[in-house]
């Protein structure tokens, strides 16, 4: 689910597994301009990897990880690629 704001797009993927999380952000990204923020919301370890190998990949900049109780917030910053 994608909860949009002025400055930040949150992406809920918590419960879902590898690969459907990078699928998510990929689609998310693609609505989304330059230099905006994408909150991802995620349960699934396999983000802390995968994401930011992804974001490297395209350019993105993980700018913030943040490992809570039972989930994993990720804030990307999306580039011009």
């Amino acid at each position: 689910m994608v909860y949009l704001d002025m400055e930040q797009t949150v992406l809920d993927v918590r419960k879902l597994l590898c690969p459907l999380p990078v699928i998510r952000v990929q689609q998310a990204i693609r609505t989304l301009t330059p230099n905006h923020s994408l909150l991802v919301l995620a349960t699934d370890p396999g983000v802390l990897h995968d994401i930011p190998a992804w974001c490297r990949i395209h350019g993105h900049t993980v700018k913030n990880i943040q490992r809570l109780e039972k989930e994993i917030h990720l804030e990307i910053v999306i580039s011009l690629s």
